[in-house]
């Protein structure tokens, strides 16, 4: 389950959660470094065994250095903004997210590009049947 709303998830867990279920991933959607900063604090104290972080629509760089050096985040995945107003998705932006999970041994899924891709200062309008293919052509996926 995947959520922006990470501060309301308590309220919705069945009596049983405990620590939580084995099989159940949360991941808390984070697309710029306030978001970021907001939600994953709360995220980190929520009784989950499986924590992930979805970066998308990534909208804006995120620093997530400090959070994964802490050993609580399972995953980490990124994805552009699809769709006839989608903002750009930088390039950049994709690699430091990355560059941090390698650093601290994090796995690293770049889902899609979004529809507008800017690399090297180029700005990529990319169809969304081509987005994920897109982004498993460029090879940057992590696996510890």
């Amino acid at each position: 389950m995947a959520t922006k709303r990470i501060d309301r998830v308590v309220q919705c867990l069945p009596d049983d959660w405990g620590s939580g279920y084995d099989n159940v991933n949360i991941l808390c959607s984070v697309e710029n470094q306030k978001q970021a900063e907001l939600r994953l604090p709360v995220f980190k104290q929520l009784p989950f065994k499986q924590k992930s972080i979805i970066c998308e629509p990534l909208i804006g760089p995120i620093d997530l250095t400090q959070i994964l050096k802490s050993e609580w985040i399972d995953k980490v995945i990124v994805g552009g903004e699809s769709g006839d107003n989608a903002r750009p998705c930088n390039y950049d932006w994709v690699m430091q997210i990355r560059n941090a999970c390698v650093q601290n041994n994090v796995t690293f899924l770049f889902k899609q590009t979004g529809t507008l891709l800017v690399k090297d200062g180029k700005e990529y309008k990319i169809e969304r049947k081509l987005q994920a293919w897109q982004a498993r052509k460029a090879g940057i996926n992590f696996e510890p």
